[in-house]
């Protein structure tokens, strides 16, 4: 019943939502209404997407730095599978902690305090399913620490998402901070060099697009604003001062996948309005990319 009424919830935001006269069937339509959104809703949105179909790209404020928040999350357990692919790491093996290592918001590990481990691989999925900040402190530390997954992106090619400090620190989001950032425009160079380039081996790029797809905390984001025909992998994040973000690979029913990278901050509106938001402008996407 809760689910239920969580679900109804969302729809009538989405629907109600104050949505320009109109179709954002085009790219500068589409801008419009995210420059519309913005103005009823508060905050600053960034926006990048790209279509494999026929590389066709979107973007909004897309090299403005925006809070990461748990989407780093994501590049984090591309490092750690990457690092497998080289034989630095095994997702079989066990990774010990304490009580004294258990944040606020840990509800995987948590659950495992009585044994006190967790594999790498374990450890992974907690970090990109339920986001639990525990696991990803946990794997941080195997990489060397934020400037250790800094380096990593760096030798993707990215030289502008950084991280520099760890859970919950890293969730701040203040205003010029550039600490543990990164542009939309970034991220999408940097997803799809790792879910649709050939960075990682098959198996682990697999891997990661299905714990991607697994993920439990975006249903009322992207995933909201597209078919639920279609599939969608998704990491979301959000943190202080309006931090709320989403970043996905969506496979249409029929076609080529996409990638979508939305980050919003600064608005004062409710939670489910902001994810209410990151769904209308995942709605607007998919129908430039894939018009009905």
């Amino acid at each position: 019943m809760k689910s239920i009424l969580k679900l109804l919830t969302l729809l009538f935001i989405v629907i109600t939502i104050e949505s320009p006269v109109f179709a954002a069937d085009s790219a500068s339509g589409w801008q419009d209404e995210v420059t519309q959104l913005e103005t009823v809703y508060g905050g600053r949105i960034g926006v990048s997407a790209w279509n494999a179909n026929d590389g066709q790209q979107l973007h909004y404020r897309e090299n403005e730095r925006f809070a990461m928040c748990s989407t780093f999350k994501l590049l984090l357990v591309a490092n750690v599978l990457q690092r497998i692919d080289q034989k630095q790491e095994k997702l079989e093996r066990l990774i010990s902690y304490d009580k004294s290592e258990i944040l606020e918001y840990a509800p995987v590990t948590s659950q495992y305090l009585d044994k006190g481990s967790m594999t790498v691989a374990d450890l992974s999925k907690a970090a990109l399913q339920l986001s639990d900040n525990t696991a990803a402190n946990l794997l941080l530390n195997t990489l060397g620490g934020p400037q250790g997954l800094t380096d990593y992106l760096r030798s993707l090619g990215d030289n502008t998402t950084r991280l520099d400090r760890i859970e919950p620190n890293l969730n701040t989001n203040l205003a010029e901070d550039p600490r543990d950032t990164t542009t939309p425009k970034a991220m999408l160079l940097t997803l799809k060099t790792l879910l649709l380039g050939d960075t990682l081996s098959e198996a682990s790029k697999q891997r990661l697009i299905h714990w991607l797809i697994g993920n439990q905390t975006g249903d009322d984001k992207i995933r909201a604003g597209v078919p639920a025909t279609w599939l969608v992998g998704d990491k979301t994040g959000s943190g202080a001062n309006g931090a709320n973000n989403d970043v996905a690979i969506i496979w249409p029913e029929a076609g080529h996948p996409y990638l979508l990278i939305v980050y919003y901050s600064g608005s004062e509106r409710s939670k489910n309005e902001k994810n209410a938001v990151i769904a209308k402008i995942s709605q607007s996407v998919s129908k430039v990319f894939y018009p009905e």
